[in-house]
């Protein structure tokens, strides 16, 4: 499809040293797109370009150091060009339990990286390139923002303000950027291992396409999304989870087989 064609845009995708990062740079750079990927350690990131089949280059930046988001965004011109194209991916869990058992710490490192990262990646390149020559932003939510679970609240609610950041900056820097989510279910990455890991025979019999998510599935979306093709989208946030949302699967396909 000739919309999906991404030659001569540059992406710039945080956390992208592996996981969903890594597999929406694989997706952008063979649309023809030049991608520059961060992590927080150069090593990390130039492994990760390594990986790329393309134009790609890693750069040093962790997600919430506003000099090093500011570096990357001028590397990125000084070598492509432009800044047309921005995934907000980094991302970070380091509460589980109760919210009243969280301490401010874990609430802060939650909110700093998980929305105050957006925010300030996607002020940077606006004011860089996207204000004047049009842009596409993307920001990775999870499924956990749209609903309820035990032990998670504290994420959940950090992905839950994501979702409406994409609709409030959907808004504001329309007509010239268009801002969207992408929410995944349970994928096999680092960050949800815990939540597969020991249990995947059972979410993949609870899931309706019955298997949990790889992260080439969620790269593949991010990279539709910010394609010509997706050129009419902006402020929604599209749910990749094969069905996990639809409830467990298992309990139907029980109920058909007693029918059948």
């Amino acid at each position: 499809m000739a919309g999906l064609d991404l030659t001569g845009r540059t992406a710039i995708i945080t956390g992208a040293s592996r996981g969903i990062g890594l597999a929406a740079a694989q997706a952008i750079a063979a649309a023809g797109g030049n991608v520059v990927l961060t992590a927080r350690r150069q090593e990390s990131a130039d492994a990760g370009a390594d990986e790329v089949y393309g134009n790609a280059i890693g750069v040093a930046a962790h997600a919430v150091d506003e000099q090093a988001a500011q570096r990357c965004i001028d590397v990125t011109l000084e070598r492509f060009g432009s800044v047309d194209i921005l995934v907000n991916n980094a991302g970070t869990n380091p509460s589980y339990g109760p919210l009243i058992d969280q301490d401010h710490a874990r609430f802060a490192k939650t909110f700093d990286v998980n929305l105050w990262a957006p925010i300030l990646w996607t002020s940077l390149a606006t004011r860089a390139w996207m204000s004047e020559h049009g842009g596409v932003v993307v920001n990775m939510a999870s499924i956990g923002g749209m609903g309820f679970e035990a032990n998670l609240g504290l994420y959940n609610a950090s992905k839950a303000a994501l979702i409406h950041l994409t609709k409030q900056l959907a808004l504001e820097l329309s007509p010239k950027v268009r801002v969207n989510a992408v929410a995944p279910g349970v994928a096999r990455t680092k960050l949800a291992e815990a939540l597969w890991k020991e249990q995947e025979s059972q979410l993949n019999s609870a899931t309706a396409l019955a298997r949990i998510g790889e992260p080439e599935d969620i790269g593949s979306a991010v990279a539709f999304l910010v394609s010509d093709a997706a050129s009419w989208v902006t402020g929604e946030t599209f749910v990749i989870d094969g069905g996990q949302r639809l409830g467990d699967a298992a309990l139907f396909r029980a109920s058909a087989s007693v029918h059948a």
